[in-house]
């Protein structure tokens, strides 16, 4: 793919995200993300063969971090260090993403593809696996249930959009840790970020 080919492609990515998230999938028409950028509904089809095309690709970046963050934590050998792992990679992820994890989170169609995808049934089951453990509690499972919903929530609160990335990070890891009984990650260096400059509890 040429340069240009692939900006072309990214500007259909970012227009479709901003719309998906203004209207949905549902509501968002190839017609639409043509309009917003200015060019034919052929344009658009030059690069994506369909709407379920650019969902996919929308959501891909994202599903490829996460298979990282399962593999990064399951070669850990002790638990802590899993669920550590896992937490500071899923909230980077949702740093990173606040709109697109906002839109995986509450978007009914994007729910329904995934749903129909058994690799990504199988990806979700070992992240929850990694933060619940093997035998876990009532208490363990609610808490995970409740970090993990207000994780992939945090994209759709405004209160939160002036937060900076790592302020937000640091808050959400700390909170995560807490909610999972994990030890409180040391202070990192001057200029190193909390979570990244030294190994989970």
């Amino acid at each position: 793919m040429s340069r240009r080919a692939g900006a072309a492609r990214e500007r259909v990515l970012a227009v479709a995200l901003k719309l998906f998230a203004r209207h949905g999938v549902a509501g968002t028409s190839l017609q639409m993300i043509a309009d917003e950028l200015g060019v034919t509904k052929a344009a658009v089809y030059h690069q994506f063969q369909s709407k379920e095309d650019i969902v996919w690709a929308v959501i891909a970046p994202a599903l490829d971090e996460l298979t990282r963050v399962a593999e990064a934590a399951e070669a850990r050998k002790r638990r802590s260090d899993q669920l550590g792992a896992v937490l500071s990679g899923v909230v980077d992820l949702v740093v990173s993403h606040r709109r697109l994890t906002a839109v995986i989170r509450t978007d009914p169609t994007i729910s329904a593809l995934m749903r129909e995808r058994p690799a990504l049934r199988a990806l979700e089951a070992r992240i929850d696996r990694v933060i619940t453990g093997p035998d876990p509690d009532t208490e363990t499972v609610v808490s995970a249930a409740m970090v993990s919903s207000a994780l992939l929530a945090v994209g759709m609160d405004p209160r939160l959009d002036g937060l900076d990335d790592e302020t937000l990070r640091r808050h959400l890891l700390g909170i995560a840790r807490r909610l999972l009984r994990l030890r409180p990650l040391p202070r990192s260096r001057p200029g190193g970020v909390p979570g990244r400059d030294a190994h989970p509890a």
